[in-house]
C-alpha cells in the first residue's frame, strides 16, 4: 500500500499543477485590471480603456485569421461601421450609448455573415485582395453625399459620452474603463468556451484543411460566415466603444492602416491564442510612448525595429512565449 500511493500523489500532484498556475496568473490579471484605475491618473486609464477596445477587435481577428485560418486585411471596416452604427443610433435614433453599443454587434455581425457567405469560395491572396477591397470601400462609402446627412460626410461626428450613473463614486474615464472592461472579460469567457467547444473544433479543422473538413461533413461556406460574423460582431463593438471614448469620429479615422495595425497588435500578441489579444492591445496603445523614448522623430522606425525583434525571438507572440514561460516553471514546480 505505501509503495503504490507515492506515485498516485505525484500524478495528482502533476495533473493539479498546471491549472492551479493558470487560475493563479487569471486571478492576478484580474485583481490588477480591477486596481489600476484607482492608482492611475486619469489619462492613463484613459489609455487602458483604449487598449481594452484594441484587445476587444483583436480577438475577433484572432478567432477570423488565427483559428479560421481566414487572411483579413478588412478588419479595420466592421471597426469603423460599428463606430457610425453608434453614432447613427446615438443622434439621430436618440437611443443611449450602451443600446448603441448593442445595435452596433448585431449591425456587424449581420455584414460579417453577409460579406462571409460572399468569399465563402475564396482562399489566399483572393481572399486577401478582398477584405483589403472592403477597408478600401468603406472610408469612401462613409464620405459619399448620400450618406453625409447621417454620418457628417468628411466633417465627421461629435459624440456625447455618458457619465457613470446612479452616482457611483467614479469619474468619466474610470467608469468607460470598468465598462469596457466588463465588455472585454464577456468576450474573452465567449471566445473560449467557442474555441474550446464543437464550433471551435469544426473551424480548426477547416483552417488545417479545408477539402477534408468538408469531406468529414463540414460546412465550411456556413463556418466561414459564422468566424466573419463573431469576428466582424467583436469588431463593432470595440468600434463603437473607441468612439465614445474618442468622442469623435471621421471616415479617416477607420482607413486600411488601421486594418492593418489590428493584424500587427494580432500578431504581436499571438494570434491563436485568445489571450493574446491582451497583450496585442497594449502594445496598439502604448508603442508610441515606447517608441519616443527612444526618439520622437523616429516613432515608425522604432516601431518597425520592435515588430522585427518579436518576430524574431517571439514568434508564437507573447502569447507563446508566456506560454513557454509557464511550462518551464511547471517543471520546476514538479521537479521539487
Amino acid at each position: 500500500m505505501l509503495l503504490s500511493r507515492r506515485p498516485f500523489c505525484r500524478c495528482e500532484k502533476l495533473a493539479s499543477a498546471p491549472i492551479d498556475l493558470r487560475r493563479l496568473a487569471v486571478a492576478l490579471l484580474v485583481l490588477c485590471a480591477l486596481v489600476l484605475p484607482f492608482l492611475l491618473w486619469g489619462f492613463r486609464t484613459y489609455q487602458l480603456a483604449l487598449a481594452a477596445t484594441h484587445a476587444i477587435a483583436i480577438l475577433g481577428l484572432n478567432l477570423i485569421a488565427g483559428q479560421a485560418g481566414l487572411i483579413s486585411l478588412g478588419h479595420g471596416a466592421f471597426y469603423g461601421l460599428g463606430a457610425y452604427t453608434l453614432a447613427v443610433l446615438t443622434r439621430h435614433g436618440s437611443v443611449s450609448a450602451y443600446v448603441g453599443i448593442f445595435g452596433a454587434a448585431l449591425v456587424c455581425l449581420a455584414a460579417g455573415y453577409l460579406f462571409g457567405r460572399m468569399v465563402s469560395r475564396l482562399a489566399r491572396f483572393y481572399l486577401a485582395l478582398a477584405t483589403f477591397a472592403l477597408a478600401l470601400a468603406v472610408p469612401q462609402t462613409l464620405k459619399s453625399s448620400y450618406l453625409a446627412p447621417w454620418t457628417g460626410g468628411v466633417q465627421g461626428l461629435y459624440l456625447d459620452r455618458p457619465g457613470a450613473p446612479l452616482g457611483l463614486p467614479l469619474d468619466q474615464d474610470q467608469w468607460w474603463y470598468f465598462v469596457t472592461l466588463g465588455i472585454l472579460s464577456l468576450a474573452l469567457w465567449m471566445t473560449r468556451n467557442l474555441v474550446a467547444g464543437r464550433t471551435g473544433r469544426a473551424i480548426r479543422a477547416m483552417r488545417d484543411h479545408p477539402i477534408a473538413a468538408e469531406a468529414a461533413g463540414i460546412a465550411v461556406a456556413r463556418y466561414t460566415a459564422l468566424t466573419f460574423a463573431i469576428g466582424a460582431a467583436y469588431a463593432g463593438v470595440a468600434g463603437a466603444l473607441a468612439s465614445l471614448l474618442l468622442d469623435f469620429i471621421a471616415p479617416e479615422s477607420f482607413t486600411y492602416w488601421l486594418s492593418i495595425l489590428l493584424l500587427v497588435g494580432a500578431v504581436f500578441g499571438g494570434m491563436t491564442s485568445v489571450w493574446g489579444a491582451l497583450a496585442g492591445g497594449l502594445f496598439l496603445q502604448f508603442w508610441p510612448d515606447v517608441a519616443a523614448t527612444v526618439s520622437r522623430d523616429l516613432t515608425q522606425p522604432v516601431f518597425g525595429a520592435i515588430l522585427l525583434l518579436s518576430m524574431r525571438f517571439m514568434p508564437d507572440g507573447v502569447a507563446g512565449l508566456s506560454s513557454s514561460a509557464r511550462r518551464s516553471l511547471e517543471r520546476i514546480f514538479w521537479m521539487r
